[in-house]
């Protein structure tokens, strides 16, 4: 790997450690909802039940997601600093684990700009998730007989 590549891999293992905050809110509010629907189920009025459930079940979702990330932050790092020694070895490792597929003999390995991308892109569902959360959550909240 070369010395820019190296950098794009730390760049994107620290965006990713900065990420891990959403995950936590994500977690907070699947937490929060799942004690309010445990503890109040049958004195909550439809509309906030069925948004604190919704929260609780994009919960599941977001939760994949943080573990995913999670997982790529520790792979880009272990890239950036060299213990990873190419993208090969990460495929065939990977592939040993039973986490990707063995692909086949006469195919290149992927990118590593494609692999950012697929992170990136698996980042921005992540915060697409923990912000249907939020909004969920905040209907529930705005919908609540407080009487």
């Amino acid at each position: 790997m070369t010395d820019t590549e190296r950098t794009t891999c730390t760049a994107l293992a620290g965006l990713l450690r900065a990420a891990a905050l959403l995950a936590l809110w994500g977690f907070a509010l699947t937490c929060i909802a799942a004690l309010v629907l445990a503890l109040t189920l049958r004195s909550l009025s439809t509309t906030p039940t069925m948004a604190f459930g919704a929260v609780v079940i994009l919960g599941a979702l977001e939760r994949y997601f943080a573990f995913r990330l999670r997982f790529d932050e520790s792979l880009f790092d272990g890239l950036a600093r060299g213990t990873v020694t190419s993208l090969d070895a990460l495929d065939k490792a990977l592939s040993s684990l039973g986490l990707r597929d063995a692909p086949p003999q006469h195919q290149a390995t992927r990118a590593l700009d494609d692999r950012v991308q697929g992170t990136r892109q698996l980042m921005q569902r992540h915060a697409i998730v923990v912000a249907c959360q939020s909004a969920m959550f905040l209907l529930a909240l705005m919908t609540q007989d407080l009487s």
